[in-house]
């Protein structure tokens, strides 16, 4: 069982292979998760006890509407999108200027990080039963806060994640005129040490790294105190709700 009333019995993690993903399955486990569906492109077994692999690739639905399926039966309480992508394959980074904006490769950005996103929403949302409550949380990030910005840059970054913010409410919205008791919501988990951020890591402040664990710990914390009125909003780390 799990060690406290609103820890999930069952979950499912889109993006179980990066290392927020992954710390999330592990620390769910370590609290008694008794099912944690962990999605990747690959589908590999992750090698948390009580983890179910799937696979899933954000730009291609049908493969996003066959993992929901197989938790048709019995949906996981709480759901986290924790993939996406800041910097591209290829090395392209955060556009620091209007003059770098690519429309391919913004196109891409949004692809994963707003689009992917909306689709497991669009097939996942829809098995949530009507009464009993259930998380469903994707991973945003400060920058898409629009009041926040201050520095400006990083285009299609902030702007997908921004986007992500209004669907996020918008799913909310649609979600709380029949399923009273769900929360749907977006949460920044800091600057954590992965592969996403490793570019970005030089001249960050002492102790503004997170190591993936206690990302992942301040996560479940936060995603546990989440009651219905917060749903639709935007989360920190530390449960501090973050402007649109």
């Amino acid at each position: 069982m799990a060690s406290h009333p609103n820890h999930p019995r069952s979950a499912a993690i889109f993006g179980a292979s990066g290392a927020i993903g992954r710390a999330l399955c592990e620390r769910l486990a370590a609290l008694g998760c008794e099912q944690i569906h962990a999605g990747s492109r690959s589908g590999v077994e992750i090698g948390v006890p009580g983890s179910v692999p799937f696979a899933f690739d954000l730009t291609d639905e049908s493969s996003i509407a066959a993992a929901a399926q197989q938790m048709a039966g019995k949906p996981p309480e709480w759901v986290v999108i924790a993939s996406g992508v800041l910097s591209l394959a290829e090395g392209r980074g955060p556009e620091r200027t209007l003059k770098r904006i690519d429309a391919d490769a913004m196109a891409r950005v949004l692809a994963l990080n707003t689009i992917g996103p909306a689709l497991i929403a669009k097939h996942v949302l829809p098995l949530m039963p009507r009464e009993r409550s259930f998380v469903f949380a994707a991973l945003g990030a400060r920058v898409g806060s629009i009041s926040d910005n201050q520095l400006g840059g990083w285009h299609s970054y902030r702007a997908s994640k921004a986007a992500l913010n209004m669907l996020v409410r918008n799913f909310a919205i649609e979600m709380g005129r029949t399923h009273e008791h769900g929360v749907v919501v977006a949460l920044h988990p800091g600057t954590v040490d992965s592969r996403l951020s490793k570019p970005f890591q030089k001249g960050l402040a002492e102790g503004q790294l997170t190591e993936p664990d206690d990302a992942a710990k301040r996560l479940v914390d936060v995603m546990a105190s989440l009651a219905p009125g917060d749903s639709g909003k935007v989360f920190d780390y530390a449960g501090a709700e973050i402007p649109a």
